[in-house]
C-alpha cells in the first residue's frame, strides 16, 4: 500500500484577482475542485509573506472571505496567496506550524510546535568565534 501524502497539492503565488475572474455569472475559481479541501495558505503582500492561515473546511471559502469581505482583518493587506491542500484535517495544524516556523510574517504568529533552543554553551562558543573573527578583520 503506497504511503499517503500529508500535502497532496499546492499552488504558489496566485494573484488575488483570481477571485474576480468570472465566466458569465460563475466564478471561475470555483471549478478548481481541490480547493474545496482543507489546508494551509499564505497571504503575501507583494512577495513578502504576510499571514499564514489554515482551514479545516474549504480553502476556497476561507480565501474567498479574505478576498471579498471588507471587514476581514487582512482584507487590505495582501495581493497574492499560496495554498497547500491537506485532505486529512488532522494534519492542518502541523503543516501550519511548519510554515509559520520557517518564515517570518507581519502578523508574527507563533507555531504550535516546541522550539529547539541552541544550547547556552554552544551559543557562547559561537559568539567567541565571531568576536575573534571580527578582531582579525
Amino acid at each position: 500500500m503506497p504511503a499517503r501524502k500529508i500535502v497532496t497539492h499546492y499552488a504558489r503565488m496566485w494573484p488575488r484577482e483570481v477571485f474576480d475572474a468570472m465566466d458569465g455569472s460563475r466564478l471561475l475559481l470555483k471549478d478548481v475542485e481541490v480547493l474545496r479541501d482543507p489546508g494551509v495558505y499564505i497571504l503575501y503582500r507583494d512577495d513578502h509573506p504576510y499571514y499564514v492561515g489554515k482551514t479545516k473546511g474549504s480553502l476556497f471559502a476561507r480565501l474567498h472571505a479574505h478576498a471579498n469581505q471588507s471587514c476581514d482583518r487582512y482584507f487590505n493587506f495582501w495581493n497574492y496567496f499560496s495554498v497547500f491542500v491537506v485532505p486529512n484535517g488532522n494534519h492542518v495544524d502541523e503543516v501550519e506550524g511548519i510554515l509559520i516556523a520557517s518564515m517570518s510574517t507581519a502578523n508574527s504568529a507563533s507555531p504550535r510546535i516546541e522550539q529547539i533552543h541552541l544550547p547556552v554553551r554552544l551559543t557562547r562558543i559561537l559568539r567567541r568565534a565571531r568576536r575573534q573573527r571580527l578582531t582579525l578583520e
